[in-house]
């Protein structure tokens, strides 16, 4: 875990919680170095995008589990 006075440390940490590989890691960190905020926002944005239609699809696989477990209690 990061020191609260290591910005970099807790930017490093930030991205490997919200699931990003190094690849991307590496990526956000030169475009944040370089304050390419609008290359970087656009990067999160678009991991942002990726982990919620993941979220999507798993909350329609817990609606069907749902109607099965309904249907099969009903019996």
């Amino acid at each position: 875990m990061a020191e609260a006075s290591d910005t970099w440390g807790i930017f490093y940490q930030n991205l490997i919680d919200a699931g990003c590989d190094q690849e991307m890691v590496r990526q956000c960190v030169i475009l944040a170095k370089a304050a390419e905020k609008a290359d970087l926002l656009r990067l999160l944005s678009k991991h942002r995008s990726i982990l919620l239609r993941a979220v999507h699809e798993n909350q329609k696989r817990i609606d069907h589990l749902d109607f099965l477990i309904y249907q099969m209690s009903k019996r």
